[in-house]
């Protein structure tokens, strides 16, 4: 199958053919011809399948007919992160620049002024965080009356970052005959419930179970014996010298220990910088196009990097820290190994990630394989180290003296007397 089995029109289909892409992925392959066809659309994905084409192509092609009105959207495509929407925007341009289709970016931490004008004009298509959406819609810069088509992207994720009252609301806003593309990578109970309420009677692509993990990742585990921090960001240290690693996204569970881990890599000379969510939009877009660009080796990362995130030539991913929910593992270690490329992925652990890592390997239904520094010796269970002996034996074991309260040592036969076996009469009487 290639794209033009799909029903695309060839003004996109160039599009597509310009950026390198000929077959489609299973989740596009699935999901295109029913969002053409005006059905409700239930994704189920892992990060890293091509799901971003699977609703943005047919969506150029819906929105290639008609015309846009101010302050009143005809689609709208709502994202957990700031960086999420960007990409979603990058993508969305490079698709549809044969078509002429407005977009705007709605995220925090870019002044209101510049997305008040471009509402106002009128856009096909509003690509949005939901904290920022709403407030524009409190405001009254957007109407969602004219809404046709609105797309959930990654809404597990939406849920772990606690924005599914704003989902509900932004379901309940907008018209009930919009068409609805809704994409999870799991399928939680509050997930179903939502999809259950608000979609109408979706067609459900399923490609990939959400706990595999891509075959091009090469996966290792560093077992380190202690919790000290200073131990573990040495080891960090010498996996980098020892791995002569190209690039790498490293990631912490906490966003302290993202800017800890930055500052102390950047302290030994290595190029590092960090990304979480209380850095400035402006930090975050500059540092990410630093790392695209090669001009920063490793970004330090909390969990706001760790789906989505399209950088093909990722090298290495390394987990500072055991993620707290197996899951996220998947998608942390689908940064690397992407576009046919192959990738390593290193997770260090200390002894109070035992419950964490277990759950990982539970849902991987094997062990992650034992990864060793050079220098560290490797024991099988089977073999017991082997002690240490004296170059030398003794050829006779030494003889103690006795102490005074106690009878020297004498041989059996001659009982004391001194003359072994052949004791004379006189003794005997």
């Amino acid at each position: 199958m290639t794209f033009d089995d799909l029903g695309l029109g060839p003004k996109t289909l160039k599009a597509v053919s310009e950026s390198g892409y000929t077959v489609p992925t299973p989740i596009q392959a699935g999901a295109i011809p029913k969002v053409l066809q005006g059905q409700d659309v239930l994704g189920i994905a892992q990060t890293g399948t091509g799901k971003t084409a699977s609703f943005t192509l047919p969506m150029i092609e819906i929105l290639s007919q008609g015309r846009a009105k101010a302050r009143m959207p005809r689609s709208m495509i709502i994202e957990p992160t700031r960086e999420l929407a960007a990409q979603v925007a990058e993508n969305f341009e490079k698709y549809a620049k044969y078509h002429k289709l407005s977009m705007a970016l709605l995220i925090g931490g870019v002044s209101f002024g510049d997305q008040d004008k471009k509402l106002m004009q009128g856009v096909d298509v509003l690509i949005a965080t939901p904290g920022r959406l709403l407030d524009q819609f409190d405001r009254g810069k957007i109407l969602m009356s004219g809404v046709q088509l609105l797309v959930i992207d990654e809404a597990d994720r939406m849920l772990d970052m606690g924005f599914m009252p704003d989902i509900e609301r932004i379901f309940k806003i907008t018209p009930f005959t919009r068409q609805t593309l809704f994409f999870s990578a799991t399928m939680p109970p509050e997930i179903k419930r939502i999809v259950d309420t608000f979609l109408h009677n979706p067609a459900k692509v399923e490609v990939a179970r959400p706990e595999s993990t891509a075959k091009t990742v090469s996966q290792f585990l560093l077992s380190l014996p202690s919790n000290d921090p200073k131990t573990k960001r040495n080891a960090l240290r010498q996996i980098m010298s020892q791995e002569k690693l190209k690039n790498a996204i490293l990631f912490c569970n906490r966003k302290r220990d993202v800017d800890v881990v930055a500052k102390s890599l950047k302290k030994h000379k290595i190029s590092a910088e960090p990304i979480h969510g209380d850095l400035a939009q402006s930090i975050r877009t500059a540092t990410l196009a630093s790392f695209k660009d090669g001009k920063i080796k490793i970004l330090v990362a909390s969990d706001v990097a760790a789906r989505g995130l399209d950088i093909p030539d990722v090298s290495h991913v390394l987990n500072y820290d055991v993620p707290f929910h197996a899951e996220d593992y998947v998608h942390r270690i689908g940064r690397t190994g992407r576009a046919g490329r192959t990738g390593t992925a290193i997770t260090l652990s200390t002894p109070i990630d035992h419950k964490a890592l277990a759950a990982i390997e539970t849902m991987l239904k094997k062990p992650i394989p034992k990864y060793f520094l050079q220098g560290q010796t490797v024991t099988k269970k089977s073999e017991k180290p082997k002690r240490e002996v004296s170059q030398t034996k003794p050829t006779q074991k030494p003889r103690r003296e006795p102490s005074r309260n106690q009878k020297p040592e004498t041989n059996e036969k001659d009982n004391g007397t001194g003359f072994d076996g052949n004791m004379p009469d006189f003794f005997k009487k």
